[in-house]
Parts: structure tokens; sequence; C-alpha cells
């Protein structure tokens, strides 16, 4: 591999690999994300590889394992370019009726194309399947044209022009204040706007500075950062180069979950290749910028991915969180300026740089600008990894994103935010997807966890589940959190049980009140948010519950 020295030969070796791809020639993308994982499409691949060999067509088709598609239900996908024509739950059985009907004899295949449960009708083009068709794809479309282990998929779809145009047409004060401009705001919970963050960890004193990649995603019913991180892992780390520039730092840390072989595998792939090419290190593209990056994986607990739980943990010492009187933005590893942002923050960068902060805001509500990544699951039709502008109702994500909900059973809510967030009810269903609006109902966006509900769900069950689930994550170094969870699970548990009585709810409601408020950290405060949105919207259950 050529180590780039310049802006100049980063592009001449981008044009160089367009150069000698042929735009008609056939490719087989095969989604090898998590989902489909487990959905054996190992086999596929390796089916089509053996059919490829077997007809001699070596040079004449290409195979591209891809990252994740986000259609999981309808896993293993496959895309045939360059007609683009989608196949949905292919085994290993239907390779050979691919590449002699589809491939070589360009005809489709009627029983491996979608069919939409509800009307019947069949869509050939992933562009027409409604799942696909309604969203807004700037970060996850890649996916499917990228190997996640080739550096050179990423070159050619325009990767690492950003980190170029960043460091020899934009000074770093520039960097930031296109970052502020496009009012980009954190996508791992809070939706702090990251580039306030990053300006005051700029101008913290100290020349030590870091820069950190929250890949933790512990929020249960969250999965779009893993599917995202393992299937593109160039752009979040293009992001946090530019990032680092621009914050003054030269050292950077990614924290992951240390149960993710596949994850593990290409984020370390990335940063091989980019080291090689001169993307990473000493003198990046002989700008005279300096960056470095390790990765760290967590401890299996949930709250190591608290900011500064996962600073000392880092740090190697026990993730537990500390009182938040001084930001990490200005003390964090090791008492020096610390920069967080989530997967999907970073991943945002490169195109803000790209392409302008005012063609980034012209996306989005007033205050929430952009796409957001959502991991769509529950009694839902379709599930997956979704991203669609903020703005979008939650209507039609359920709905024509979604395809509604199965069995012709009703939907009775929608869940944000997983242990720490909130239920809303279906009557808020034109609600559009905005941090303030949802933050405003009882149901923080988080990271983007959006659990569907029919019908039948328990809300005082679900309530419980959320802090049955705290209370063994809790780290127990406050009271508040530790003792407060347990004794609002130990109330719930009995009206669960039918043993609840008159002054529960209240009960419920003092103990809440006094764990968010006293709380070390965000798991405590915002522990009895489940509970609360359920209580204020279906108190009728808890009432039922207790009489």
């Amino acid at each position: 591999m050529p180590r780039l020295n310049s802006a100049a030969e980063l592009e001449d070796l981008r044009q160089g690999f367009l150069s000698k791809r042929d735009p008609d020639k056939p490719c087989i993308a095969i989604c090898t994300g998590m989902g489909c994982h487990g959905l054996a499409n190992g086999k596929v691949v390796s089916a089509f590889e053996e059919e490829v060999n077997k007809q001699g067509l070596q040079t004449k088709v290409d195979i591209r394992a891809t990252g994740c598609h986000g259609f999981c239900e309808k896993g293993p996908v496959v895309v045939i370019y360059p007609e683009e024509i989608c196949y949905i739950e292919v085994t290993p059985e239907d390779v050979g009726e691919i590449i002699s009907q589809t491939v070589l004899g360009k005809k489709v295949i009627e029983r491996l194309i979608y069919t939409d449960p509800n009307t019947g009708e069949k869509a050939a083009h992933q562009s027409e399947i409604p799942f696909y068709g309604k969203q807004m794809r700037h970060l996850f479309g890649n996916n499917v044209k990228i190997d996640p282990k080739s550096i050179d998929d990423y070159l050619v779809n325009g990767g690492y022009s950003a980190l170029s145009k960043a460091l020899f047409e934009m000074s770093p004060e520039q960097v930031v204040e296109e970052i502020k401009k496009a009012n980009l705001r954190g996508r791992g919970g809070g939706g702090f706007p990251a580039g306030r963050k990053w300006e005051t960890a700029r101008n913290a004193p100290g020349e030590e500075k870091y820069v950190i990649v929250n890949g933790h995603e512990g929020e249960l019913g969250a999965f779009m950062d893993r599917a995202f991180f393992t299937g593109n892992p160039h752009c979040v780390l293009e992001g946090l180069i530019i990032g680092a520039y621009a914050i003054g730092s030269h050292q950077g840390f990614i924290y992951t979950r240390h149960d993710t072989p596949q994850l593990k595998d290409n984020i370390d792939a990335a940063l091989a290749t980019a080291a090689q090419y001169g993307l990473l290190g000493e003198n990046i593209l002989g700008s005279g910028f300096n960056f470095s990056v390790e990765v760290h994986f967590d401890i299996g607990i949930f709250v190591s991915g608290e900011s500064s739980a996962l600073m000392r943990s880092i740090e190697g010492k026990n993730p537990e969180p500390r009182p938040k009187y001084i930001r990490t933005s200005v003390r964090g590893i090791w008492d020096k300026p610390s920069n967080l942002n989530n997967v999907e923050t970073w991943a945002n960068v490169p195109q803000i740089i790209n392409k302008g902060a005012d063609w980034y805001t012209s996306i989005g509500t007033e205050k929430s600008k952009g796409t957001k990544l959502l991991s769509l699951s529950g009694n839902i039709v379709n599930t997956g990894v979704v991203e669609v502008p903020f703005g979008t109702t939650l209507r039609e994500i359920v709905y024509d994103i979604g395809g509604g909900i199965p069995n012709g059973k009703k939907l009775k809510a929608v869940h944000f935010g997983g242990p720490m967030g909130g239920s809303i009810p279906a009557s808020y269903l034109d609600t559009p997807l905005d941090f303030d609006e949802l933050a405003k109902l009882g149901a923080p966006i988080g990271a983007g966890g959006m659990l569907v509900l029919d019908e039948d769900a328990n809300m005082v069950d679900l309530a419980r589940f959320f802090l049955n689930f705290l209370s063994d994550e809790s780290c127990g170094k406050c009271v508040p959190c530790r003792e407060g969870i347990r004794q609002m699970l130990k109330i719930l548990t009995n009206i669960s049980d039918g043993k609840g009585k008159e002054g529960d709810i209240e009960f419920l409601e003092e103990i809440s009140e006094v764990t968010g408020a006293a709380s070390l950290c965000a798991l405590g405060k915002t522990a009895s948010d489940p509970l609360l949105s359920s209580l204020r919207y279906f108190r009728d259950e808890y009432e039922a519950s207790i009489k």
C-alpha cells in the first residue's frame, strides 16, 4: 500500500481506483451485518464465491461482502448491481439461480423479491421497497456499497476527502465553527451541540487533549451504532481525525463493546489500513498533523457507557461515574480535556465538512438538524436500522417504513431511549422526530432505540423490566440510585403480581423525584423515566392492577 504524502496523492489514488471500476460490471453486494450474520450469511457469501469460480466468472463478476443493509427482518439481503435488484431471505440454495437467471440472464426471480404483506405488491429494486424508499440514507446508504475491510471501497465513495479539505483548506477554528453552524447535536442521548463541546475542549487549558468515540451502545433495543460502525468504520475514523485536528488533540480512543468480534475485526482493519496509507500517525497527508488511535473495550456493564465512567475505564480504573461539577471536556481522561461523542455523531462530521453547514441545516427541524439513525424493533412488521430526517413523524416511521403492526393488532405505544427513556401513546403518533418535542412528551430519543408496542403490551410490566435491568446494572456507588431503584422495583413487582396497595403510585412518584435529583450520574437520574412516562399516559393500568 502506498503511503500518501499530500492531498494530491490521495486524490490521484482515488481517481486511479475509479478508473479501474467498470460501472456496468455486475456486482453482487451481500449484507454481512450482524443481523444477517445470525442468519448464516457467511454460507451465502461462500456459495456465491464457489459458484462464480465454478463458472469461471472471476473477472466478470464482483462479489462484495458489505456492511449492514438495514433490513434485518428480511436478511440475508443481496443486491445485484448495476440494476440494483434486491433479493431478500436469500439462502445458499438460491445462489446458482441468481447467477444464471439474474447476473447472466438479466431476469428477476419473483420469489426472492420483496412482497408487501399488506397490499401484496412486489418490488424488485431496493428504492421501490417502502422500507428503503421512505428513508433518507445519507449515512447508512454507503453500507451497501462498501466492504468494511476495504479502504479502497471507502476512497472510491469519497472517503477521506473531508479530512483532506479540513487539513489543507480550513483552520482548526474554521472546522469548529462549521460544526457549530451545522448545529450537529450529539446522537448519544442528550442532544448537546457537538460544536460547543468541541469549542470547550479546544479552549480548555493544556496542550494534551483527547478525543473519544463512544461505541458502547448499551441502551436496550439500540443496535444502529454497531451496525453502522461495523459496516463503515472509516467514516467514523475520518470524523474522529477531523475532530482531533479541530480540537488540537493528537491521541484518540475508540471505546466499544467486548462482545462483538466482527466489530473489533473491522475497526482493527480500518486502523491498520489508514495508518499504512498515511491517514493516521505522523505527518498525516504531509500536513504536519499527528494523530494516533487506541481501541479499548468495555467490561460488560451498562454504566461503563456513561461519559466519566467510560473515561475512568480507559484509565484502567473501575468504570464508576464521578460528579459533573467539572465537565469532562475540561478535565476528562487523566484530568486532561477530553471530547467524547458517539459513533453516529462522529460519522456526521465528514458530510458536514464536505457539503457544508448550509446543506446540513436544510435537513430536519428548526432545532434538530440532519438525519437520525434508529433501531426499529418490537411489535412491527419491518425491524431493522432506519435513517430518516428529523421532522419525520412517528406515524411515517411506524407505518410507511415499519409496515405497521403485525397480525392486525393496534398500536398502543412507542418507547424511545431504552431503560432510561419513555413511552408515548398512539395518540401522539403525528409528533415529529425531534430532540425537544419528544423530550417534552417524556420520551427522549436517547441513542435511537425505537420500540413499538402493540395493544397487548403491559406498561406496568415494561417499567418493571427496565427497573430490573437498571437494578442489576447500577454501579452501586451512590445510595439514591442503588436503593432508590431497588425500592421502586420492589413496589412495582408487588403491583405487577397483584399485591399492590393504595398509596403505592404516590410513593413511586416520591422515590422517583428523590432518585432523579440526588443520583450521581444519568443512570440514576433518569432510571425512573420509563415509570414516570407510563404513569403519565397509562396510569389506569397501575390503578387497575392495584384495585
